[in-house]
């Protein structure tokens, strides 16, 4: 995992790879994939993927780490009440929060950004897992929130 004092750097050279290898790409899938690599390879988090958004529920999407809960009810977990608060949510203890789903016993934090498309529809969440307590902060926040921004522009009828 990335020291704090090189996080931000890091997350700069991630934003910038992402760009080169992604711009122009149309469909939210190959995102979502590419992102998925980018992240956990460039930050060293445990998991790291997207959930879709179909009806009440979130279906995987593109994801590294080890085997994700397939589908997640709105308001369930963190990512449902990602999906339902439409906001970005860190946990720094996922036993503390109140209807954690536990989909790998080696998770210990989270953090949970929605990503909206061009008319503010929440199209997916971006799951981000840690082995270790309180691995998120703001940083982390800001540059993730920014990385689901250059998603908002995409072909998400694609996937609908």
């Amino acid at each position: 995992m990335i020291e704090e004092t090189q996080k931000a750097e890091a997350y700069q050279h991630l934003i910038s790879k992402a760009e080169a290898a992604l711009s122009g790409e149309p469909d939210p899938l190959i995102w979502m994939a590419g992102l998925s690599c980018l992240v956990r390879d460039t930050m060293g988090f445990f998991w790291v993927g997207f959930y879709r958004v179909q009806g009440n529920e979130l279906l995987i999407g593109p994801y590294q780490g080890t085997f994700g809960c397939t589908r997640i009810p709105f308001g369930k977990g963190v990512c449902g009440a990602c999906a339902v608060h439409r906001k970005t949510i860190i946990v720094p203890d996922v036993h503390q929060f109140p209807g954690h789903i536990a989909c790998d016993a080696e998770s210990r934090s989270e953090i949970v950004v929605p990503v909206f498309d061009e008319l503010g529809q929440t199209r997916a969440v971006l799951d981000i897992d840690s082995v270790d307590y309180d691995t998120f902060d703001r940083t982390d926040q800001d540059y993730l929130e920014r990385i689901a921004e250059m998603m908002r522009d995409l072909e998400w009828s694609r996937i609908a």
